[in-house]
């Protein structure tokens, strides 16, 4: 199963960093690679079984994501478990460590199975490359939307 990963420390510190990912119906707020996205199913706001759907920025794709292993403040692990990516499953880890100066390191992992056989599996290493920038510029705009509300609070 082909993995990119992504880590950065952000400052500020883990309570702010999970508020943000914790309000599971609005990582479009954030995210830029995303149009829009909300709860779907009646689902609760955030926690185990939540679950959202993501409109994808090019107007045309979406996933649907729910929440399996839930952590607060430690661990959030997200089941894609349907969409119209080519991408058969994947899970998005996202782990949290509070660092001793008061920043957070955020490691984003993303595994996915590519639809598509075995021409799904020769495209792997190019998905792997896309999905890893995708994910980079997710992570960066995490930081920044998470320092900028903390240097507002701190105002």
């Amino acid at each position: 199963m082909p993995t990119a990963e992504v880590k950065t420390v952000i400052d500020a510190p883990v309570s702010e960093v999970w508020t943000a990912w914790d309000d599971f119906g609005q990582i479009d707020q954030f995210n830029p690679n995303l149009k829009r996205s909300f709860l779907i199913d009646n689902s609760a706001s955030t926690g185990l079984g939540a679950q959202r759907q993501c409109d994808l920025a090019d107007g045309k794709n979406h996933v649907k994501e729910r929440i399996v292993e839930y952590v607060p403040e430690r661990l959030m692990v997200i089941d894609i478990y349907d969409g119209t990516i080519p991408v058969k499953s994947a899970i998005a880890r996202i782990a949290m460590v509070p660092l001793a100066d008061g920043r957070t390191e955020l490691t984003f992992r993303f595994s996915f199975v590519p639809k598509l056989g075995v021409f799904g599996r020769l495209l792997g290493p190019l998905m792997k490359r896309q999905i890893r920038k995708s994910i980079g510029q997710l992570v960066a705009a995490n930081r920044r939307f998470v320092e900028t509300r903390a240097m507002c609070k701190a105002a």
